[in-house]
């Protein structure tokens, strides 16, 4: 029988050193990267069964996993990602399932067990543990307009989301500027880009749209 093909993608070395010498048996690792702008094409041109993705990476506009995720299956629905890392935070966790991955499993996962996930998320099967299951079963079973501003806050980048916050808070752009290191003049195509996304007018409506939806 084949082995599944997988891409790794992990910012750290060691981990893909380690991932690579245990799963190496039962998968084939034809591919690695490190960061979201090796990733994205890494994954494009192997074409994997199954992508195991890191939720934290470097690069590209700080989305991490969750951007790989949304640029990866955009060029190529029919690959499959299943998330891996140490983190078991409920918002790590329903960001990259909202991004498309298929599952989430933490990196205190056996060899055995890691395989055996692979080898169900290539066949269709969503996986998880049970804890993150049920995060992904509270956010997905909240009410439509939680999910509609879900949806509506994913139209953002990382840093639009950011910049978004802060003056839905009441700062000045120069303010901004000196909290995310950035010029006002960045601060300020942040801003438009955010309202033209969002289809507001102005800061008024921001603030308004960012309290109705606990964003402040």
């Amino acid at each position: 029988m084949n082995r599944l093909r997988v891409v790794l993608v992990d910012d750290h070395s060691l981990f893909r050193a380690g991932a690579k010498a245990e799963l190496g048996t039962d998968l084939e690792i034809v591919g690695e990267a490190a960061t979201v702008d090796q990733a994205v094409p890494v994954i494009l041109s192997s074409a994997p069964d199954v992508v195991l993705l890191d939720v934290h990476l470097p690069g590209g506009q700080g989305g991490g996993g969750a951007e790989v995720a949304r640029a990866v299956l955009a060029a190529n629905p029919a690959i499959r990602l299943l998330a891996l890392s140490v983190s078991d935070a409920a918002a790590d966790v329903v960001a990259v399932i909202r991004a498309g991955a298929r599952g989430y499993v933490t990196k205190s996962i056996s060899p055995a067990d890691l395989a055996d996930a692979v080898r169900r998320v290539a066949e269709g099967d969503a996986v998880f543990s049970p804890r993150l299951a049920g995060f992904v079963l509270d956010a997905f079973g909240a009410a439509a307009g939680d999910v509609a501003a879900a949806d509506e806050l994913d139209r953002l980048t990382a840093r639009e989301q950011e910049v978004m916050r802060l003056i839905a808070r009441g700062y000045a752009y120069r303010e901004v500027a000196t909290e995310l290191f950035i010029s006002i003049k960045t601060v300020e195509t942040h801003v438009s880009a955010v309202l033209r996304k969002l289809q507001l007018s102005n800061r008024s409506e921001l603030t308004h749209w960012a309290a109705r939806r606990n964003l402040l």
